[in-house]
């Protein structure tokens, strides 16, 4: 998930340090990156930003190593620019107002995508049907469209908010208020033979208390 780029940029390097093991990091749309996975795609673990992206999996018997683990958690944020003047507005108030643009993650390609259509749906049944909303590819589309001003407000990850330095947090859905925002993880039947034993390194790695610790550092809860 692109969401993780920012602690795998601590992460990565000290796993291959300590096991002497090279590691390639593929980001990008959860949905996408499983839809490859459940077609034969050369990926050893899988990390999306949704823990269903991996149960999915799990049902058509596409998991080992014991099946899926949640190993992180966060919250779906309304964001603004940090140089914005304008007043901040929460979830309630900005679908009334049509002349708003929204920026959000398309649901037909990304597991945030499809947590923000579910926690809209609840929030406003009718959003759907609201105008104008500007859906993008991932994230980092989102903050770059409030960034630049091609939105008013965007809808990420608490922990995408946080990491990017570019927009500042004006409302915020608690975790599983709405719905649950939960990481997951698993070792994926596309997972070579002779990366099996590595992979189920990198499982675990994810697992211990010093990389959790480190979540924490990044916006994770």
């Amino acid at each position: 998930a692109h969401s993780l780029k920012g602690a795998f940029q601590d992460i990565v390097p000290m796993f291959q340090e300590e096991y002497g093991v090279p590691v390639q990091v593929v980001y990008g749309p959860s949905q996408t990156l499983r839809r490859q996975i459940e077609q034969g795609a050369p990926i050893d673990v899988f990390l999306p930003e949704s823990f269903e992206e991996v149960e999915k999996l799990q049902k058509k018997g596409l998991t080992i190593n014991g099946g899926p683990r949640i190993f992180a958690q966060t919250s779906l944020v309304l964001v603004m620019a940090t140089a914005s003047p304008a007043a901040s507005i929460s979830f309630r108030e900005v679908f009334p107002d049509r002349t708003t643009r929204i920026a959000l993650v398309d649901p037909k390609t990304s597991a945030l995508g499809e947590i923000t259509a579910r926690a809209l749906t609840m929030l406003n049944p009718a959003y759907k049907n609201r105008s104008p909303l500007l859906h993008a590819q991932h994230s980092e589309d989102v903050v770059n469209l409030v960034r630049t001003g091609g939105a008013e407000v965007g809808i990420v990850y608490r922990v995408d908010a946080i990491n990017s330095g570019q927009v500042r947090i004006i409302d915020e859905a608690p975790a599983g208020r709405y719905t649950p925002v939960q990481f997951g993880e698993a070792v994926v039947w596309t997972c070579r033979d002779a990366s099996l034993s590595a992979a189920e390194d990198f499982f675990n790695f994810i697992m211990s208390p010093r990389i959790q610790k480190l979540m924490l550092k990044y916006g994770f809860e």
